[in-house]
């Protein structure tokens, strides 16, 4: 008995995935509610369509440049540079596992509504405790460490939000590029043949 194997998904191309991660971590430079941004889909996206190291150098080069922007255009670089970026972009990397994990060998929606919702508890998990332990607004106690994370949900529903829109407007755009100009499935593309 011959065992059956999952096709491996189609390489995307990657300037079309590092494209829609760039236009999407700029629009941290908008106006929005707190919270409510690409970072979570951004690294969710990378995850699903590219390899891992350039997923990680994609989305993070990403986050630094709006980063910085956000810096420059606040007048603030603790917009930039705080205690907690490690665990911000840490958190990054985490979330781009996770959807190498479970987005890339089958993109479905469900599958894609319980990975943005994985992630989103996992960045607020990771940096809520970074602000507890970082920061000096809370004992260094088990009460302490619940009172941040407490103070924190009002933000997590932004998050939850956002985390939700952004991805379904990034995978969205990505699967009608795919549709209308990406290779499609059954065709065959010959190279160097007339």
């Amino acid at each position: 008995m011959i065992p059956l194997q999952t096709p491996k998904p189609k390489a995307q191309p990657t300037g079309v995935v590092a494209g829609l991660i760039l236009a999407a971590a700029l629009t941290r430079l908008l106006p929005h509610p707190p919270n409510v941004t690409p970072v979570t889909a951004i690294a969710l996206l990378g995850g699903a369509h590219l390899p891992f190291g350039l997923a990680a150098l994609i989305t993070l080069g990403s986050m630094a440049l709006s980063d910085i922007a956000l810096g420059l255009v606040q007048g603030d670089w603790g917009w930039t540079f705080h205690s907690t970026l490690p665990a911000v972009y840490g958190s990054l990397l985490a979330i781009i596992w996770l959807a190498r994990r479970y987005l890339r060998p089958r993109l479905r929606i469900g599958r894609l509504l319980a990975t943005t919702l994985a992630a989103s508890l996992l960045f607020f998990l990771i940096t809520n405790f970074a602000v507890w332990l970082l920061w000096d607004l809370y004992p260094k106690t088990w009460e302490g460490l619940i009172a941040c994370y407490v103070a924190a949900l009002p933000f997590f529903r932004n998050s939850v939000l956002g985390d939700c829109g952004y991805t379904g407007v990034l995978f969205g755009l990505h699967a009608v590029w795919s549709r209308l100009w990406g290779s499609r499935p059954g065709v065959v593309q010959q190279r160097g043949r007339s």
